[in-house]
Formats: structure tokens, C-alpha cells, sequence
């Protein structure tokens, strides 16, 4: 049986889902970010004491179709921008299409109309999230943070990034105190 879960965003958040399904006594088959294969069917009272569990953990059981599809959205692009090491070479749109198995127009304006952002813009945050964390490491430079992310430039990159945070990457370097933001909270200003 599969379970959708809310505001499953991270390494973490998968251990905390395992964890709670071990004490329900549930055995999983896979747990991935915003979703869970568990090998029983759910009772009425497994099903609630899940969604409690959850909820004490600040995280969702959810039931509505609409919010499972724009959190499997959301998820693949925190997958994408936050633990892949390499970005996709291809369009993304016709990526996500084929990873949803759904056109990417419906996506798309599903999105918007629940989230009140468009995709693209959500990924722009994530990506300038990740810019951040990335300069904050100081591992890479900021050429390498281009190519890594898929930026066609090192200037499109900056703009990008300073049309977000306000900074240009050499600036927000020299940042005394540097903010991120959680990963849950990115794109949903």
C-alpha cells in the first residue's frame, strides 16, 4: 500500500517516517521523500495513529489526489536541486511530465492554482537555496556552482541570485552571518 506524506523533504524526515512505522508495528518496503510502500493495508485505527505520529513529527498523512500530485512535484524538484549530483540535462518540464506520467501544461497550472507560485519560480528558490549552501561549504567556486547546477552561465547565475536574495554570490560570500532558509519553507513565501 502506498502512503503520501506532507512536508517529507529530507534524509532526516525519512529516517523519523521509518522510526514511526517501526513502532506501529508497519513494515515498509520503500520510503522515499513524500512517499511510503508499506506491505500491510491500513486499518481505520493504524491509519489514524499513523496520522497522529506523523503529525507530532511536523509531518502529514494526506488523502486529497491533488495534494499528493503538487507534493510529488515538489519532491521531485528538492530531489533534483538538493541531492543529485548531477542536474538534468534535458528540459525539465519534459521531465517532470514523464516522471508523473502527467502533461506538463495540467502540472503546471495545478501547481499555480494550489501553491500560488509557478514551478519555475519554485525551482529558482531551490536552486538559489542550494547556490547558498553550496558557497557556504566553499568547496566549489562560483564557475563550478554554474556548471553544477545546469546554469548556462556564471552571469546568469548571479542575476538569478540576486534577484532572490538581494546579493550578488561574491557579496553573499562575504556574509558574516549567512541565512538559509529550511528546505520545507523554500518556494513557499
Amino acid at each position: 500500500m502506498k502512503i503520501y506524506i506532507k512536508y517529507m523533504v529530507s534524509i532526516r524526515c525519512k529516517m523519523v517516517v521509518k522510526s514511526i512505522l517501526k513502532k506501529l508495528g508497519l513494515h515498509f518496503i520503500v520510503v522515499d521523500l513524500g512517499e511510503v510502500e508499506i506491505m500491510e493495508t491500513l486499518t481505520a485505527e493504524q491509519h489514524g495513529q499513523l496520522a497522529i505520529a506523523l503529525h507530532e513529527a511536523g509531518l502529514e498523512l494526506m488523502d486529497d489526489k491533488r495534494a499528493v500530485l503538487i507534493e510529488k512535484i515538489k519532491n521531485v524538484i528538492i530531489e533534483m536541486v538538493h541531492y543529485s549530483d548531477e542536474m538534468i540535462k534535458i528540459n525539465f518540464s519534459d521531465f517532470l511530465s514523464k516522471k508523473l506520467n502527467h502533461d506538463y501544461t495540467y502540472l503546471a497550472n495545478l501547481f499555480s492554482e494550489v501553491q500560488g507560485t509557478t514551478i519555475e519560480h519554485f525551482i529558482i528558490s531551490h536552486k538559489v537555496e542550494r547556490i547558498k549552501e553550496l558557497i557556504i561549504y566553499d568547496e566549489l567556486n562560483i564557475t563550478e556552482i554554474a556548471w553544477k547546477l545546469n546554469y548556462s552561465s556564471v552571469a546568469h547565475l548571479s542575476n538569478q541570485f540576486k534577484k532572490v536574495t538581494g546579493l550578488s554570490p561574491s557579496h553573499f560570500k562575504q556574509l558574516k552571518v549567512k541565512r538559509r532558509n529550511p528546505i520545507e519553507d523554500v518556494g513557499n513565501e
